[in-house]
């Protein structure tokens, strides 16, 4: 298994590709390695990201079959079974590296925004679930800057959401966060940009 710095750069080299429209042609679907994957995986990365449409991770870092281990919920939020998968992943198959990718003008997030600045009893208990759980993680800069505008708070809260989640997988699961102090683990924030395309990686 290569290192988590090493699967770090394998993300971001694929992430450049896709960015300059250049696909690494072994990361395309094939009979053949879908054969080589009967007796198994080895995914190199853990990726937990949004369900944006717009967001497939594979392809944003143009990566071909086994190769992601890749969980996708609205908000790239951290509930209790993200956390099982990832234990699952990180002890099954010896992954170092988890990225949580959010991504720029995300739904989850500005969702939660309306909500800390105009209540509403109108949402699915479903979806409050969601919005419940970026809520702390954002709501301190609400309060702490009334007068931003939600557009204004929206890159600030993103990123927010996002270092809340990896802040929660190194220190909400024993198993992840033994792995962390044995350096066998390395759990990362990053976020995407529609726009451009590209991944930028943060702490």
């Amino acid at each position: 298994m290569i290192t988590a710095q090493e699967a770090l750069s394998r993300l971001l080299e694929g992430n450049k590709r896709f960015v300059m429209d250049e696909r690494d042609k072994s990361a395309l679907p094939t009979q053949s390695r879908r054969h080589e994957l009967l007796a198994g995986q080895n995914p190199f990365a853990v990726v937990l990201g949004c369900s944006d449409s717009r967001v497939p991770l594979e392809m944003i870092f143009d990566q071909g079959l086994g190769y992601l281990f890749v969980i996708r919920v609205a908000g790239n939020i951290v509930a209790p079974s993200q956390i099982g998968s990832i234990e699952f992943a990180v002890e099954q198959f010896g992954t170092p590296l988890v990225v949580v990718l959010g991504h720029s003008n995300c739904g989850a997030v500005k969702a939660t925004l309306e909500q800390l600045k105009r209540p509403t009893d109108n949402r699915s208990p479903n979806l409050k679930s969601i919005v419940g759980r970026i809520s702390p993680a954002v709501e301190t800069l609400v309060e702490r800057q009334p007068e931003l505008s939600a557009d204004e708070l929206m890159p600030l809260a993103i990123r927010a959401n996002i270092r809340a989640s990896v802040n929660q997988l190194q220190h909400g699961s024993s198993i992840l966060e033994g792995l962390v102090e044995q350096e066998k683990l390395l759990i990362v924030g990053g976020e995407y940009c529609l726009k451009r395309g590209s991944v930028e990686i943060f702490k």
